[in-house]
Protein backbone atom coordinates (compact mmCIF):
# COMPACT_ATOMS: atom_id res chain seq x y z
CA UNK A 1 0.00 0.00 0.00
CA UNK A 2 0.92 3.74 -0.46
CA UNK A 3 -0.49 7.08 0.02
CA UNK A 4 1.29 9.08 -2.83
CA UNK A 5 -0.85 8.37 -5.67
CA UNK A 6 0.81 5.12 -8.13
CA UNK A 7 1.12 4.85 -11.56
CA UNK A 8 1.14 1.96 -13.71
CA UNK A 9 4.53 1.22 -15.76
CA UNK A 10 2.69 0.34 -18.36
CA UNK A 11 0.14 3.17 -18.53
CA UNK A 12 -2.44 3.63 -20.71
CA UNK A 13 -1.23 0.21 -22.24
CA UNK A 14 -1.99 -2.05 -19.70
CA UNK A 15 -4.38 -4.00 -20.43
CA UNK A 16 -7.23 -3.63 -17.55
CA UNK A 17 -10.14 -6.37 -16.53
CA UNK A 18 -13.30 -5.25 -14.36
CA UNK A 19 -15.30 -7.39 -12.78
CA UNK A 20 -18.16 -7.82 -10.37
CA UNK A 21 -18.17 -10.61 -7.70
CA UNK A 22 -19.21 -14.12 -9.40
CA UNK A 23 -22.49 -15.44 -9.04
CA UNK A 24 -24.60 -17.13 -8.19
CA UNK A 25 -26.12 -14.73 -5.93
CA UNK A 26 -29.68 -15.54 -5.05
CA UNK A 27 -28.68 -18.92 -2.92
CA UNK A 28 -26.99 -19.67 0.55
CA UNK A 29 -22.83 -20.73 -0.22
CA UNK A 30 -19.47 -20.65 1.28
CA UNK A 31 -18.76 -17.24 0.20
CA UNK A 32 -21.73 -15.63 1.66
CA UNK A 33 -24.71 -15.50 -1.08
CA UNK A 34 -27.52 -16.37 0.57
CA UNK A 35 -31.50 -17.02 -0.45
CA UNK A 36 -32.58 -13.99 1.45
CA UNK A 37 -30.33 -11.66 -0.39
CA UNK A 38 -31.13 -11.99 -3.96
CA UNK A 39 -28.98 -9.69 -6.50
CA UNK A 40 -32.74 -7.89 -7.21
CA UNK A 41 -33.03 -4.22 -5.33
CA UNK A 42 -36.85 -4.48 -5.78
CA UNK A 43 -37.56 -8.02 -5.04
CA UNK A 44 -34.96 -8.03 -2.43
CA UNK A 45 -36.03 -4.66 -0.70
CA UNK A 46 -39.20 -3.02 -2.07
CA UNK A 47 -41.85 -5.50 -3.14
CA UNK A 48 -40.40 -8.28 -1.02
CA UNK A 49 -43.46 -10.12 0.15
CA UNK A 50 -45.60 -9.68 -3.20
CA UNK A 51 -45.21 -12.63 -4.97
CA UNK A 52 -46.30 -12.79 -8.38
CA UNK A 53 -46.85 -8.87 -8.60
CA UNK A 54 -43.09 -8.71 -7.16
CA UNK A 55 -41.08 -6.57 -9.42
CA UNK A 56 -38.14 -8.71 -10.85
CA UNK A 57 -34.72 -7.21 -12.18
CA UNK A 58 -31.48 -6.77 -12.60
CA UNK A 59 -29.16 -3.92 -12.99
CA UNK A 60 -25.46 -3.40 -14.68
CA UNK A 61 -22.95 -2.44 -12.22
CA UNK A 62 -23.03 1.20 -13.25
CA UNK A 63 -19.83 2.41 -11.39
CA UNK A 64 -17.50 -0.26 -13.47
CA UNK A 65 -18.77 1.25 -16.78
CA UNK A 66 -18.74 4.47 -15.85
CA UNK A 67 -14.70 3.67 -14.93
CA UNK A 68 -14.31 1.78 -18.31
CA UNK A 69 -15.51 4.12 -20.56
CA UNK A 70 -12.85 6.65 -19.19
CA UNK A 71 -10.23 4.33 -19.34
CA UNK A 72 -7.99 4.60 -22.52
CA UNK A 73 -6.33 1.75 -22.27
CA UNK A 74 -7.83 -1.79 -23.42
CA UNK A 75 -10.17 -2.57 -20.76
CA UNK A 76 -12.79 -5.80 -20.80
CA UNK A 77 -16.15 -5.51 -18.47
CA UNK A 78 -17.02 -8.72 -16.78
CA UNK A 79 -20.52 -8.29 -15.03
CA UNK A 80 -22.20 -11.35 -13.09
CA UNK A 81 -19.80 -14.25 -14.19
CA UNK A 82 -20.45 -17.54 -11.96
CA UNK A 83 -17.14 -18.81 -10.25
CA UNK A 84 -16.47 -20.79 -13.25
CA UNK A 85 -16.59 -18.15 -16.27
CA UNK A 86 -14.33 -15.55 -13.80
CA UNK A 87 -11.72 -18.48 -13.56
CA UNK A 88 -11.99 -18.89 -17.29
CA UNK A 89 -11.32 -15.28 -18.12
CA UNK A 90 -8.60 -14.82 -16.21
CA UNK A 91 -6.47 -18.22 -16.98
CA UNK A 92 -6.79 -17.75 -21.07
CA UNK A 93 -6.42 -13.93 -20.99
CA UNK A 94 -3.63 -11.94 -20.05
CA UNK A 95 -4.31 -9.31 -18.11
CA UNK A 96 -1.96 -5.93 -16.11
CA UNK A 97 -4.55 -5.35 -14.44
CA UNK A 98 -7.85 -6.15 -12.64
CA UNK A 99 -9.77 -4.66 -10.93
CA UNK A 100 -13.00 -5.89 -8.60
CA UNK A 101 -16.42 -3.97 -7.46
CA UNK A 102 -18.34 -4.97 -4.58
CA UNK A 103 -20.71 -4.48 -1.68
CA UNK A 104 -19.59 -5.20 2.14
CA UNK A 105 -21.85 -8.47 2.17
CA UNK A 106 -19.73 -10.10 -1.02
CA UNK A 107 -16.37 -9.41 1.26
CA UNK A 108 -16.10 -13.43 1.24
CA UNK A 109 -16.35 -13.52 -2.80
CA UNK A 110 -13.26 -10.96 -2.98
CA UNK A 111 -10.91 -12.91 -1.05
CA UNK A 112 -11.85 -15.45 -3.33
CA UNK A 113 -11.56 -13.98 -6.89
CA UNK A 114 -8.24 -12.14 -5.14
CA UNK A 115 -6.49 -15.65 -4.00
CA UNK A 116 -7.60 -17.34 -7.62
CA UNK A 117 -5.86 -14.13 -9.23
CA UNK A 118 -2.75 -14.41 -7.41
CA UNK A 119 -2.79 -17.93 -8.69
CA UNK A 120 -3.55 -17.51 -12.07
CA UNK A 121 -2.18 -14.16 -12.75
CA UNK A 122 0.20 -13.29 -10.24
CA UNK A 123 1.88 -10.65 -12.34
CA UNK A 124 -1.60 -8.51 -11.84
CA UNK A 125 -2.39 -5.48 -9.76
CA UNK A 126 -5.23 -6.45 -8.03
CA UNK A 127 -7.57 -3.28 -7.81
CA UNK A 128 -10.78 -3.32 -5.39
CA UNK A 129 -13.07 -0.67 -4.96
CA UNK A 130 -17.14 0.28 -3.92
CA UNK A 131 -18.50 -0.05 -0.86
CA UNK A 132 -16.37 -2.73 0.34
CA UNK A 133 -13.75 -0.38 0.28
CA UNK A 134 -15.03 1.58 4.01
CA UNK A 135 -14.57 -1.88 5.39
CA UNK A 136 -12.51 -1.47 9.10
CA UNK A 137 -9.46 -3.50 8.39
CA UNK A 138 -10.24 -4.56 4.63
CA UNK A 139 -6.37 -4.48 3.56
CA UNK A 140 -5.74 -6.91 6.31
CA UNK A 141 -8.50 -9.05 4.61
CA UNK A 142 -7.95 -9.21 1.09
CA UNK A 143 -4.52 -10.01 -0.19
CA UNK A 144 -4.80 -6.88 -2.64
CA UNK A 145 -2.40 -4.52 -4.49
CA UNK A 146 -4.41 -1.19 -3.92
CA UNK A 147 -8.00 -0.07 -2.46
CA UNK A 148 -9.77 2.46 -3.90
CA UNK A 149 -12.38 4.68 -1.76
CA UNK A 150 -14.25 7.14 -3.26
CA UNK A 151 -14.24 8.36 -7.17
CA UNK A 152 -12.88 5.10 -9.03
CA UNK A 153 -12.36 7.26 -12.82
CA UNK A 154 -10.06 9.58 -11.58
CA UNK A 155 -8.25 6.98 -9.82
CA UNK A 156 -8.26 4.79 -12.62
CA UNK A 157 -7.18 7.87 -14.82
CA UNK A 158 -4.01 9.00 -13.08
CA UNK A 159 -3.25 4.89 -12.23
CA UNK A 160 -3.07 4.67 -16.34
CA UNK A 161 -1.08 8.13 -16.65
CA UNK A 162 -3.74 9.96 -18.38
CA UNK A 163 -5.43 13.43 -19.48
CA UNK A 164 -6.85 14.17 -16.01
CA UNK A 165 -8.23 17.28 -17.75
CA UNK A 166 -10.58 15.49 -20.00
CA UNK A 167 -14.56 16.05 -19.54
CA UNK A 168 -15.99 12.73 -17.79
CA UNK A 169 -17.43 10.33 -20.52
CA UNK A 170 -20.86 9.02 -19.85
CA UNK A 171 -21.34 5.49 -21.12
CA UNK A 172 -25.01 4.65 -22.85
CA UNK A 173 -26.51 2.11 -20.62
CA UNK A 174 -30.38 1.09 -19.87
CA UNK A 175 -31.35 0.93 -16.10
CA UNK A 176 -32.31 -2.93 -15.64
CA UNK A 177 -32.05 -6.57 -17.26
CA UNK A 178 -34.92 -9.51 -17.15
CA UNK A 179 -37.79 -6.97 -15.96
CA UNK A 180 -40.68 -9.39 -14.75
CA UNK A 181 -43.68 -9.30 -13.36
CA UNK A 182 -47.00 -10.70 -13.08
CA UNK A 183 -44.82 -14.28 -14.43
CA UNK A 184 -43.77 -12.38 -17.68
CA UNK A 185 -39.61 -11.65 -18.37
CA UNK A 186 -40.96 -8.03 -20.26
CA UNK A 187 -39.10 -7.70 -23.96
CA UNK A 188 -36.67 -5.40 -24.62
CA UNK A 189 -37.28 -3.26 -27.82
CA UNK A 190 -36.03 -0.38 -28.24
CA UNK A 191 -37.17 2.99 -26.76
CA UNK A 192 -39.26 1.20 -23.65
CA UNK A 193 -35.75 1.05 -21.22
CA UNK A 194 -34.65 4.27 -19.41
CA UNK A 195 -31.01 5.32 -19.71
CA UNK A 196 -28.67 5.55 -16.92
CA UNK A 197 -27.53 9.14 -15.90
CA UNK A 198 -25.07 9.27 -12.95
CA UNK A 199 -24.51 13.41 -12.95
CA UNK A 200 -22.92 13.24 -9.35
CA UNK A 201 -21.89 10.88 -6.62
CA UNK A 202 -21.42 11.26 -3.04
CA UNK A 203 -24.24 13.31 -1.12
CA UNK A 204 -24.06 17.01 0.80
CA UNK A 205 -26.97 15.71 3.08
CA UNK A 206 -24.66 13.03 5.11
CA UNK A 207 -27.20 10.77 6.86
CA UNK A 208 -25.46 9.36 9.45
CA UNK A 209 -26.20 5.75 8.14
CA UNK A 210 -24.97 6.34 4.32
CA UNK A 211 -23.04 4.43 3.00
CA UNK A 212 -22.88 6.13 -0.23
CA UNK A 213 -21.74 9.87 2.08
CA UNK A 214 -19.20 8.13 3.71
CA UNK A 215 -17.55 6.31 0.51
CA UNK A 216 -17.05 10.30 -0.76
CA UNK A 217 -15.87 11.96 1.97
CA UNK A 218 -18.76 11.93 4.37
CA UNK A 219 -21.53 15.13 5.00
CA UNK A 220 -21.15 18.04 2.42
CA UNK A 221 -19.24 16.08 -0.16
CA UNK A 222 -19.84 15.08 -3.25
CA UNK A 223 -18.37 15.45 -6.54
CA UNK A 224 -20.38 16.51 -9.67
CA UNK A 225 -19.31 14.70 -13.63
CA UNK A 226 -21.16 17.51 -15.40
CA UNK A 227 -21.20 21.51 -13.50
CA UNK A 228 -23.98 22.67 -15.62
CA UNK A 229 -27.50 21.55 -17.02
CA UNK A 230 -26.13 22.56 -20.23
CA UNK A 231 -23.35 19.68 -19.61
CA UNK A 232 -25.95 17.59 -18.40
CA UNK A 233 -28.56 17.94 -21.35
CA UNK A 234 -25.65 17.34 -23.72
CA UNK A 235 -24.90 13.98 -22.03
CA UNK A 236 -29.07 13.21 -22.48
CA UNK A 237 -29.47 14.31 -25.91
CA UNK A 238 -26.68 11.72 -26.76
CA UNK A 239 -28.20 8.89 -24.52
CA UNK A 240 -31.19 9.58 -26.17
CA UNK A 241 -29.90 8.76 -29.78
CA UNK A 242 -28.15 5.89 -29.33
CA UNK A 243 -30.52 4.51 -26.55
CA UNK A 244 -33.80 5.65 -28.59
CA UNK A 245 -35.16 6.56 -25.14
CA UNK A 246 -36.68 9.71 -23.70
CA UNK A 247 -36.61 8.88 -20.31
CA UNK A 248 -33.79 8.60 -17.51
CA UNK A 249 -32.77 7.50 -14.10
CA UNK A 250 -31.03 9.96 -12.17
CA UNK A 251 -28.50 7.99 -10.29
CA UNK A 252 -27.73 10.99 -7.97
CA UNK A 253 -28.35 10.42 -4.48
CA UNK A 254 -30.46 14.43 -4.01
CA UNK A 255 -30.28 15.34 -7.65
CA UNK A 256 -32.79 18.54 -7.22
CA UNK A 257 -30.36 19.49 -4.51
CA UNK A 258 -27.95 20.90 -7.38
CA UNK A 259 -31.16 23.39 -8.18
CA UNK A 260 -28.82 25.30 -10.68
CA UNK A 261 -28.32 22.73 -12.34
CA UNK A 262 -32.01 21.46 -12.45
CA UNK A 263 -33.27 24.58 -13.70
CA UNK A 264 -30.73 25.19 -16.15
CA UNK A 265 -31.85 21.83 -18.03
CA UNK A 266 -35.23 22.59 -17.59
CA UNK A 267 -34.25 25.85 -19.62
CA UNK A 268 -32.91 23.52 -22.45
CA UNK A 269 -35.75 20.92 -22.72
CA UNK A 270 -37.69 23.89 -23.07
CA UNK A 271 -35.29 25.05 -25.92
CA UNK A 272 -34.93 21.67 -27.74
CA UNK A 273 -38.92 20.83 -26.67
CA UNK A 274 -37.76 17.35 -25.02
CA UNK A 275 -40.60 15.85 -23.43
CA UNK A 276 -38.46 13.86 -21.28
CA UNK A 277 -39.65 11.63 -18.24
CA UNK A 278 -36.80 11.96 -15.60
CA UNK A 279 -36.29 9.04 -12.63
CA UNK A 280 -34.38 10.65 -9.53
CA UNK A 281 -33.97 10.44 -5.58
CA UNK A 282 -34.59 13.39 -3.86
CA UNK A 283 -35.16 14.50 -0.32
CA UNK A 284 -38.66 15.89 1.01
CA UNK A 285 -37.22 18.93 1.93
CA UNK A 286 -35.75 19.83 -1.42
CA UNK A 287 -38.68 18.53 -3.21
CA UNK A 288 -40.87 21.16 -1.19
CA UNK A 289 -38.53 23.89 -2.29
CA UNK A 290 -39.78 22.95 -6.19
CA UNK A 291 -43.33 24.06 -7.60
CA UNK A 292 -45.74 21.19 -8.93
CA UNK A 293 -45.31 23.19 -12.35
CA UNK A 294 -41.55 23.24 -11.85
CA UNK A 295 -41.39 19.74 -11.10
CA UNK A 296 -43.58 18.39 -14.16
CA UNK A 297 -42.13 20.90 -16.77
CA UNK A 298 -38.65 19.11 -15.77
CA UNK A 299 -40.35 16.11 -16.77
CA UNK A 300 -40.23 14.47 -13.11
CA UNK A 301 -42.21 11.31 -13.20
CA UNK A 302 -40.49 9.16 -10.67
CA UNK A 303 -39.02 9.82 -7.50
CA UNK A 304 -37.12 7.99 -4.59
CA UNK A 305 -37.76 9.87 -1.38
CA UNK A 306 -36.77 9.00 2.47
CA UNK A 307 -39.46 9.20 5.13
CA UNK A 308 -37.37 7.31 7.33
CA UNK A 309 -40.05 7.49 10.16
CA UNK A 310 -42.18 9.50 12.36
CA UNK A 311 -40.34 12.35 14.49
CA UNK A 312 -37.30 11.29 12.85
CA UNK A 313 -34.63 13.76 13.54
CA UNK A 314 -33.16 14.63 9.90
CA UNK A 315 -33.28 17.53 8.27
CA UNK A 316 -33.49 16.34 5.24
CA UNK A 317 -37.68 16.02 6.72
CA UNK A 318 -37.47 18.94 8.94
CA UNK A 319 -40.59 20.79 8.54
CA UNK A 320 -42.38 18.50 6.01
CA UNK A 321 -45.02 16.36 6.27
CA UNK A 322 -44.61 14.01 4.05
CA UNK A 323 -48.02 12.15 3.47
CA UNK A 324 -49.53 15.41 2.34
CA UNK A 325 -46.57 15.51 -0.41
CA UNK A 326 -46.68 12.18 -1.53
CA UNK A 327 -50.31 12.77 -2.23
CA UNK A 328 -49.41 16.11 -4.14
CA UNK A 329 -47.35 14.10 -6.53
CA UNK A 330 -48.78 11.83 -6.84
CA UNK A 331 -52.30 13.64 -8.01
CA UNK A 332 -49.96 15.32 -10.97
CA UNK A 333 -48.60 11.57 -11.84
CA UNK A 334 -45.68 11.73 -10.20
CA UNK A 335 -44.80 8.13 -8.58
CA UNK A 336 -43.16 7.72 -5.39
CA UNK A 337 -40.97 4.90 -3.78
CA UNK A 338 -40.66 5.78 -0.28
CA UNK A 339 -38.12 4.75 1.90
CA UNK A 340 -38.85 3.84 5.70
CA UNK A 341 -36.40 2.28 8.70
CA UNK A 342 -37.31 -0.15 10.98
CA UNK A 343 -35.16 0.00 14.20
CA UNK A 344 -34.33 3.53 14.73
CA UNK A 345 -32.92 4.24 18.20
CA UNK A 346 -36.42 5.33 19.34
CA UNK A 347 -38.48 2.51 18.08
CA UNK A 348 -39.27 -0.30 20.52
CA UNK A 349 -41.81 -3.51 20.89
CA UNK A 350 -44.21 -1.29 22.43
CA UNK A 351 -44.03 1.72 19.40
CA UNK A 352 -42.64 -0.23 16.30
CA UNK A 353 -46.42 -0.90 15.12
CA UNK A 354 -47.69 2.23 15.21
CA UNK A 355 -43.96 3.47 13.68
CA UNK A 356 -45.38 0.67 10.97
CA UNK A 357 -48.81 1.75 10.56
CA UNK A 358 -47.19 5.70 10.16
CA UNK A 359 -45.09 4.37 7.22
CA UNK A 360 -48.14 2.21 5.49
CA UNK A 361 -50.34 5.22 5.81
CA UNK A 362 -48.22 7.22 2.87
CA UNK A 363 -49.92 4.62 0.24
CA UNK A 364 -46.77 5.40 -1.86
CA UNK A 365 -46.45 3.82 -4.81
CA UNK A 366 -43.64 1.46 -3.88
CA UNK A 367 -42.50 1.41 -0.27
CA UNK A 368 -38.77 0.38 0.78
CA UNK A 369 -38.51 -1.00 4.53
CA UNK A 370 -34.96 -1.26 5.73
CA UNK A 371 -33.52 -1.97 8.94
CA UNK A 372 -31.40 0.32 10.28
CA UNK A 373 -27.82 -0.69 9.99
CA UNK A 374 -24.66 0.39 11.24
CA UNK A 375 -22.46 0.52 7.76
CA UNK A 376 -18.97 0.73 7.89
CA UNK A 377 -17.33 3.89 7.43
CA UNK A 378 -20.21 5.73 8.60
CA UNK A 379 -21.08 7.68 11.68
CA UNK A 380 -22.98 5.65 13.04
CA UNK A 381 -21.24 2.67 12.85
CA UNK A 382 -17.96 4.96 14.75
CA UNK A 383 -20.59 5.88 17.10
CA UNK A 384 -21.62 2.46 17.89
CA UNK A 385 -18.09 0.61 17.71
CA UNK A 386 -16.84 3.73 20.23
CA UNK A 387 -19.83 2.20 22.30
CA UNK A 388 -18.97 -1.11 21.93
CA UNK A 389 -21.97 -2.12 20.68
CA UNK A 390 -21.48 -3.31 17.61
CA UNK A 391 -21.43 -7.09 17.10
CA UNK A 392 -18.63 -9.20 17.17
CA UNK A 393 -17.87 -11.69 14.17
CA UNK A 394 -18.61 -14.78 16.07
CA UNK A 395 -21.97 -12.87 16.98
CA UNK A 396 -22.86 -11.36 13.41
CA UNK A 397 -21.58 -12.30 9.90
CA UNK A 398 -20.76 -9.70 7.58
CA UNK A 399 -22.27 -11.46 4.66
CA UNK A 400 -25.85 -10.50 6.59
CA UNK A 401 -24.68 -6.65 6.68
CA UNK A 402 -27.85 -5.99 3.81
CA UNK A 403 -30.09 -4.45 5.92
CA UNK A 404 -33.02 -7.34 5.43
CA UNK A 405 -32.52 -10.08 8.22
CA UNK A 406 -30.71 -8.70 11.54
CA UNK A 407 -29.07 -5.38 12.98
CA UNK A 408 -25.04 -5.64 13.07
CA UNK A 409 -25.30 -3.91 16.36
CA UNK A 410 -27.37 -4.09 19.86
CA UNK A 411 -30.22 -2.13 19.44
CA UNK A 412 -31.25 -0.44 22.92
CA UNK A 413 -34.64 -1.85 22.96
CA UNK A 414 -35.46 -4.20 20.31
CA UNK A 415 -34.20 -7.81 21.17
CA UNK A 416 -31.71 -9.78 18.79
CA UNK A 417 -33.49 -12.17 16.60
CA UNK A 418 -36.74 -9.99 16.31
CA UNK A 419 -35.96 -7.87 13.72
CA UNK A 420 -36.53 -9.90 10.73
CA UNK A 421 -40.24 -10.68 11.82
CA UNK A 422 -40.68 -6.82 12.21
CA UNK A 423 -39.30 -5.96 9.29
CA UNK A 424 -41.72 -8.77 7.22
CA UNK A 425 -44.59 -7.31 9.28
CA UNK A 426 -43.85 -3.76 7.88
CA UNK A 427 -43.76 -5.06 4.24
CA UNK A 428 -46.94 -7.20 4.84
CA UNK A 429 -49.22 -4.20 5.98
CA UNK A 430 -47.95 -2.11 3.36
CA UNK A 431 -49.22 -5.12 0.77
CA UNK A 432 -52.26 -5.54 2.64
CA UNK A 433 -53.26 -2.13 3.04
CA UNK A 434 -52.28 -0.28 0.11
CA UNK A 435 -52.30 -3.76 -2.75
CA UNK A 436 -49.78 -4.96 -4.80
CA UNK A 437 -47.25 -1.79 -6.50
CA UNK A 438 -47.84 -2.38 -9.78
CA UNK A 439 -51.80 -1.72 -8.80
CA UNK A 440 -50.62 1.33 -7.01
CA UNK A 441 -48.15 2.58 -9.69
CA UNK A 442 -51.03 2.65 -12.90
CA UNK A 443 -53.49 4.17 -10.46
CA UNK A 444 -51.27 7.25 -10.46
CA UNK A 445 -50.45 7.32 -14.13
CA UNK A 446 -53.69 7.69 -14.93
CA UNK A 447 -54.34 10.63 -12.47
CA UNK A 448 -51.55 12.40 -14.27
CA UNK A 449 -53.05 11.71 -17.32
CA UNK A 450 -56.68 13.08 -16.21
CA UNK A 451 -54.81 16.24 -14.80
CA UNK A 452 -52.71 16.78 -17.63
CA UNK A 453 -54.18 15.28 -21.05
CA UNK A 454 -55.53 18.97 -21.95
CA UNK A 455 -52.46 20.91 -20.73
CA UNK A 456 -51.41 23.68 -23.26
CA UNK A 457 -47.81 22.53 -22.76
CA UNK A 458 -47.42 20.33 -25.93
CA UNK A 459 -43.98 19.01 -24.56
CA UNK A 460 -45.70 18.23 -21.29
CA UNK A 461 -48.93 16.98 -23.00
CA UNK A 462 -46.58 14.66 -25.08
CA UNK A 463 -44.96 13.23 -21.89
CA UNK A 464 -48.30 12.42 -20.08
CA UNK A 465 -49.60 11.01 -23.32
CA UNK A 466 -46.59 8.40 -23.53
CA UNK A 467 -47.17 7.50 -19.92
CA UNK A 468 -50.20 6.71 -20.24
CA UNK A 469 -49.81 4.25 -23.55
CA UNK A 470 -49.54 0.70 -21.62
CA UNK A 471 -53.00 1.49 -20.16
CA UNK A 472 -54.67 1.34 -22.96
CA UNK A 473 -53.64 -2.79 -23.25
CA UNK A 474 -51.45 -4.70 -20.78
CA UNK A 475 -52.01 -2.29 -18.01
CA UNK A 476 -56.08 -2.28 -18.50
CA UNK A 477 -55.52 -6.37 -18.65
CA UNK A 478 -53.10 -6.54 -15.50
CA UNK A 479 -56.08 -4.56 -13.26
CA UNK A 480 -58.58 -7.10 -14.69
CA UNK A 481 -56.37 -9.55 -13.82
CA UNK A 482 -55.83 -8.39 -10.42
CA UNK A 483 -59.26 -7.72 -9.48
CA UNK A 484 -59.96 -11.55 -10.61
CA UNK A 485 -57.63 -12.54 -7.99
CA UNK A 486 -58.86 -10.24 -5.48
CA UNK A 487 -62.48 -10.96 -5.65
CA UNK A 488 -62.56 -12.33 -1.99
CA UNK A 489 -61.00 -9.28 -0.37
CA UNK A 490 -64.21 -6.93 -1.09
CA UNK A 491 -62.05 -3.50 -0.12
CA UNK A 492 -59.34 -4.31 -2.51
CA UNK A 493 -61.72 -5.89 -5.22
CA UNK A 494 -63.51 -2.56 -4.98
CA UNK A 495 -60.43 -0.19 -5.63
CA UNK A 496 -59.48 -2.41 -8.28
CA UNK A 497 -62.97 -1.94 -10.03
CA UNK A 498 -63.23 1.34 -9.37
CA UNK A 499 -59.32 2.06 -11.20
CA UNK A 500 -60.60 -0.44 -14.29
CA UNK A 501 -63.45 1.70 -14.95
CA UNK A 502 -61.48 4.48 -14.47
CA UNK A 503 -59.30 3.35 -17.49
CA UNK A 504 -62.20 2.64 -19.37
CA UNK A 505 -64.30 5.88 -19.31
CA UNK A 506 -60.83 7.75 -19.84
CA UNK A 507 -59.10 5.81 -22.29
CA UNK A 508 -62.24 4.25 -24.34
CA UNK A 509 -63.24 1.70 -25.79
CA UNK A 510 -59.86 -0.13 -26.92
CA UNK A 511 -58.78 -1.31 -23.05
CA UNK A 512 -62.47 -2.16 -22.69
CA UNK A 513 -61.67 -4.22 -25.60
CA UNK A 514 -58.51 -6.10 -24.65
CA UNK A 515 -58.67 -5.57 -20.70
CA UNK A 516 -60.68 -9.13 -20.34
CA UNK A 517 -58.59 -10.93 -22.83
CA UNK A 518 -54.98 -9.61 -21.89
CA UNK A 519 -56.31 -10.34 -18.49
CA UNK A 520 -57.20 -13.95 -18.63
CA UNK A 521 -53.53 -14.41 -19.65
CA UNK A 522 -52.27 -12.74 -17.21
CA UNK A 523 -54.31 -14.45 -14.76
CA UNK A 524 -53.15 -17.72 -15.58
CA UNK A 525 -49.28 -16.37 -15.74
CA UNK A 526 -49.98 -15.02 -12.01
CA UNK A 527 -51.23 -18.44 -10.75
CA UNK A 528 -48.10 -20.45 -12.35
CA UNK A 529 -45.76 -17.54 -10.96
CA UNK A 530 -46.78 -18.05 -7.84
CA UNK A 531 -46.38 -22.26 -8.11
CA UNK A 532 -42.76 -21.38 -9.34
CA UNK A 533 -41.89 -18.96 -6.17
CA UNK A 534 -43.55 -21.46 -3.97
CA UNK A 535 -41.53 -23.97 -4.92
CA UNK A 536 -38.15 -22.21 -4.23
CA UNK A 537 -37.34 -21.22 -7.94
CA UNK A 538 -35.27 -18.00 -7.77
CA UNK A 539 -33.92 -15.99 -10.32
CA UNK A 540 -30.22 -14.98 -11.70
CA UNK A 541 -28.54 -12.28 -14.01
CA UNK A 542 -26.91 -12.76 -16.93
CA UNK A 543 -23.48 -12.98 -17.35
CA UNK A 544 -22.00 -10.01 -19.90
CA UNK A 545 -18.39 -9.82 -21.15
CA UNK A 546 -17.87 -5.70 -23.26
CA UNK A 547 -15.22 -4.83 -24.34
CA UNK A 548 -13.92 -0.35 -24.99
CA UNK A 549 -12.74 -0.18 -28.55
CA UNK A 550 -9.01 -0.46 -27.53
CA UNK A 551 -9.20 -3.59 -26.26
CA UNK A 552 -11.51 -5.00 -29.83
CA UNK A 553 -8.98 -3.92 -31.61
CA UNK A 554 -6.22 -5.50 -29.55
CA UNK A 555 -4.94 -9.12 -30.80
CA UNK A 556 -7.00 -11.57 -28.68
CA UNK A 557 -4.74 -14.21 -26.68
CA UNK A 558 -7.48 -16.91 -26.60
CA UNK A 559 -9.12 -19.43 -28.50
CA UNK A 560 -12.62 -19.78 -29.66
CA UNK A 561 -13.29 -22.94 -27.91
CA UNK A 562 -11.93 -21.42 -24.78
CA UNK A 563 -13.61 -17.95 -24.82
CA UNK A 564 -16.10 -18.18 -21.42
CA UNK A 565 -19.88 -18.24 -23.19
CA UNK A 566 -21.27 -15.09 -22.50
CA UNK A 567 -24.40 -13.10 -23.91
CA UNK A 568 -24.84 -9.55 -24.77
CA UNK A 569 -28.16 -8.40 -23.03
CA UNK A 570 -30.55 -5.79 -23.60
CA UNK A 571 -31.41 -3.62 -20.92
CA UNK A 572 -35.09 -3.14 -19.51
CA UNK A 573 -36.51 -0.11 -17.68
CA UNK A 574 -36.55 0.27 -13.72
CA UNK A 575 -38.89 2.73 -12.81
CA UNK A 576 -41.69 3.39 -15.50
CA UNK A 577 -42.02 -0.06 -16.04
CA UNK A 578 -43.52 0.31 -19.60
CA UNK A 579 -44.48 -2.46 -20.98
CA UNK A 580 -44.81 -4.18 -25.05
CA UNK A 581 -47.94 -4.50 -26.60
CA UNK A 582 -47.51 -8.51 -26.34
CA UNK A 583 -46.81 -10.15 -23.33
CA UNK A 584 -43.86 -13.14 -23.29
CA UNK A 585 -45.02 -15.89 -20.97
CA UNK A 586 -41.73 -17.31 -21.12
CA UNK A 587 -40.41 -18.09 -17.86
Amino acid sequence: MTNSHPIHPLGSKAKVLLSSVFGPYAQDDEYGSSTINPMELYHNQVTRVQGAFSLRMFHRSFGLLMIQENIEAPCTLLDFPDLECFIKTISNNHYDIIGISSIIPNVGKVKKMCELIRTYQPQATIVVGGHISNMDDIEEILNTDYIVRGDGIEWFRRYLNQDMSKAVKHPAVSSATKTRILGHTLSSKPGDTAAIVVPSVGCPMGCNFCSTSALFGGKGKFINFFESGKELYKVMAGLEEKLTTTSFFILDENFLLHRERALSLLKQMKKHDKSWALYVFSSARVLRSYTIKQLVELGISWVWMGLEGKQSQYTKLAGIETRELVTDLQEHGIRVLGSSIIGLEEHTPENIAQVIDYAVSHSVDFHQFMLYTANHGTPLHAQLKKKGLMLPPEEFKISDSHGQFRFNHRHPHIPAGDEEKLLLNAFERDFETNGPSLFRLIRTTLKGWQRYQTCPDRRVRNRYQEEVKPLRNMYAGAVWAMRKWYRQDKGLYRQLDDLLHDIYNTLGLQPRLLAPLVGRYVYRTMKNEEKRMAAGWTLEPETVLEKNQTALTEPTSTTATSTPQVESIRIHDLAGLKQPTTLNGRP
